[in-house]
């Protein structure tokens, strides 16, 4: 069956959801890790999670879409941490389950690294739906530390808040060093902290 034709018989049916949308999405999540990005397909998707392609076509529009929100499915809930300083705050975000130490996440994040420069429609979901929780939820966290008085009022925070995730990133897939708790504590406390605070 085409794409058209799936679409179209997929806009006749119910759509998927609970338990069987969940097997969906890891099974994309699954593929996605297998053989990235640009080699995953709506029929091997299909293929296995045992279902047709009009099942998938009954909940996503493309690749594009499941995969964003595989990607999304298999997050670990990670609170913005509120321990009263913002290195602590930001040692415990982007430390552990859901951060920048996370494995599964770093290699799901490779996974669709090519993707990101080479898919337009992709690469805007993804930075909307993906990214930007992450980075609003760094943003909060300099924005609170300006409220205390601990960092300066002149920061650029859209720029600052991607500077710690950047740096780390960077390291590890272009520099081929892996993210550490104590990487990271140390571009905090020799690049973060003395950019941003007071004197």
């Amino acid at each position: 069956m085409s794409p058209t034709a799936a679409a179209h018989e997929a806009q006749t049916r119910p759509r998927v959801e609970g338990e069987r949308e969940q097997e969906i999405l890891d099974s994309t999540i699954d593929i996605l890790s297998e053989v990235g990005y640009d080699r995953l397909t709506m029929d091997a998707v299909a293929t296995r999670a045992k279902a047709s392609k009009a099942t998938l076509y009954r909940r996503w529009n493309g690749k594009a879409q499941l995969v964003i929100d595989a990607l999304i499915s298999q997050k670990e809930p990670h609170a913005l941490p509120d321990t009263g300083s913002l290195r602590e705050d930001m040692i415990g975000a982007f430390c552990g389950m859901g951060g920048l130490t996370d494995s599964h996440q770093l290699a799901i994040l490779g996974s669709v690294i090519t993707a990101i420069a080479r898919d337009a429609e992709f690469a805007e979901a993804f930075r909307r739906d993906f990214i930007g929780p992450k980075k609003a939820m760094s943003a909060e966290m300099f924005r609170r530390a300006q409220e205390r008085g601990e960092i300066r009022d002149d920061l650029d925070l859209d720029l600052i808040a991607g500077a710690l995730p950047g740096i780390v990133l960077h390291r590890a897939f272009l520099m081929g060093d892996p993210p550490t708790d104590e990487l990271i504590a140390t571009v905090v406390d020799q690049l973060i902290l003395p950019a941003v605070t007071r004197g």
